[in-house]
């Protein structure tokens, strides 16, 4: 291991890692708030790691119409204020800036591309990229047709080097766009060379339920029907639609974050363990899950799930109003911003445990965590009295915002009788490892680059996701079942609780 690696928390997870070859990186709206908020500093921050490939260059691609000094000085200000590290080394900011470059594009217009090339060309010869580039779509998925046909058009998806292309979800918006999405995508680019990016697997934390199951041979023993009792995901999220209303209102919670975070989460949960750590072998895994899990018929929607929406309340103190009064969101609007399912796995090692799905806006607070909630014993050896305050055993794996895992197991009470509690131990990522856990779009960019595409989203993974979210969404279309109100604050409508109090079980809160 190089002195430098040694030094890099970051190159360390990285596999034992390898330098990505020289490269162009184009962002297609990089004047908008994905480029701003997250692209160009995550890209600072791995050139302040030394993890760029030697000549690398960012060229933005927008319609606005500014020089390259303008450009800098956007992406100057962007990085200032939105850098995860602080504060700024000016060093390397200004040699990060000197490799960025602005060109105007209409996606419309084929000449506008032809100029792109032309300046993609001039940048290999003067940084020697070898034709290496990576296309990433910082834009609303409307505009990734045109981009990608006028790719081709345009010859920027000939000649040397890779070429890769990096599309946002939502990656469609039923199992229909997501197929037509796929076949656009393919007509163009290969499989390898498209980056389906789904932040949350980015995420340290995500990725250490792999590290967990499987560099662990404590917990591989137990993880299955016979000893664990039931799976809870909760993504809960105390803000509201914020200036997102217009896409919201077409979305919803079910196709915002159930389609893709939260069956993403159920995937690495339930996965068998893969061969190897590549990019096939672990989507081959997550996949099978996928599957596996049992479709809710269109009778069993109104019993197997809820929908709910956020009424005005309060929130860590403050007055908020409801989902209906926000910006760009219809009067009447019948989009749900909280969704509670109750799924199945369907094979040898999860038969009959069911997973639980709650996601939400306008919660108490902001939590994404999975709860793993084990069998009781079967034979009160203490006696009931002694058991009374004993909980069952869980482990809970706190995806953000307070990293970590914890264990709750019985334990003895000193006193001079029998007397058992639950207690905790906990395991948290700030205090064990000491430095601040890298943004997910680090390594996500960083692994564009280099071209692993293990963490990022595969055609038969989308399509087998939104096979399970289309008979919900067209259930609740129809109004099956009705959509609930709940006060901003709340953990959701009361129907959530009565869908685990159904089973004699409950939600945990985080």
């Amino acid at each position: 291991m190089s002195t430098a690696t040694q030094q890099n928390p970051l190159a360390e997870g990285l596999h034992d890692y390898r330098v990505a070859d020289p490269s162009i990186m184009v962002i297609f709206g990089a004047t908008g708030d994905l480029s701003s908020k997250k692209l160009l500093p995550a890209l600072y921050n791995l050139a302040k790691q030394r993890l760029l490939p030697p000549g690398f260059a960012v060229v933005g691609a927008a319609i606005d119409d500014l020089s390259d000094e303008a450009f800098r000085k956007r992406a100057s200000d962007a990085i200032t204020e939105h850098s995860r590290t602080q504060p700024i080394d000016s060093t390397v900011l200004q040699a990060f800036l000197q490799a960025s470059f602005y060109v105007k594009v209409d996606f419309s217009k084929l000449e506008d591309f032809k100029g792109l090339q032309r300046k993609l060309d001039e940048l290999d010869r003067a940084r020697h990229t070898a034709g290496n580039r990576v296309y990433y779509c910082a834009t609303p998925p409307p505009t990734y047709e045109t981009i990608i046909e006028q790719l081709k058009a345009a010859s920027l998806t000939a000649g040397d080097g890779y070429h890769r292309i990096v599309v946002e979800k939502p990656f469609g918006s039923d199992a229909k766009s997501a197929l037509e999405l796929n076949r656009i995508l393919q007509r163009v680019f290969h499989e390898d060379s498209i980056f389906r990016i789904d932040h949350y697997l980015g995420k340290e934390t995500v990725q250490n339920i792999m590290a967990f199951r499987f560099a662990n041979s404590i917990f591989e023993p137990v993880w299955n029907a016979n000893l664990i009792d039931s799976v809870q995901i909760t993504a809960a999220e105390e803000i509201g639609v914020e200036l997102r209303g217009g896409y919201y209102d077409k979305a919803g919670a079910l196709r915002d974050i159930v389609q893709n975070h939260a069956l993403q989460l159920l995937a690495l949960l339930a996965m068998e363990p893969p061969v190897s750590f590549d990019a096939n072998a672990v989507r081959d895994e997550k996949v099978k899950v996928l599957r596996a899990v049992r479709p809710i018929e269109d009778g069993e929607v109104a019993h197997a799930t809820v929908r709910g929406q956020y009424a005005k309340g309060w929130v860590l103190g403050e007055k908020v109003v409801g989902y209906r009064e926000e910006k760009n969101v219809a009067p009447g609007s019948l989009t749900e911003t909280f969704a509670a399912l109750r799924l199945f796995v369907d094979n040898w090692r999860w038969a009959g445990v069911p997973f639980y799905i709650r996601v939400g806006k306008r919660m108490p607070k902001r939590a994404t965590e999975i709860r793993i909630q084990f069998k009781r014993p079967p034979h009160l050896t203490f006696g009931r009295e002694a058991a009374q305050a004993l909980e069952p055993n869980a482990i809970t794996l706190r995806i953000q915002p307070e990293e970590g895992i914890s264990l709750k197991f019985g334990a003895k009470v000193p006193s001079a009788g029998v007397k058992l509690r639950s207690v905790t131990m906990d395991f948290e990522y700030a205090t064990s490892f000491l430095v601040e856990t890298p943004e997910a779009y680090e390594r996500l960019l960083l692994d564009c680059m280099i071209g692993d595409p293990t963490l990022f989203i595969r055609a038969d993974v989308v399509e087998a996701s939104w096979k399970l979210i289309d008979p919900i969404e067209a259930a609740w279309r129809d109004g099956r079942p009705q959509l609930q109100m709940y006060d901003s604050g709340t953990w959701g409508p009361a129907a959530a609780a009565k869908l685990l109090e159904a089973d004699g079980r409950e939600w945990h809160r985080p």
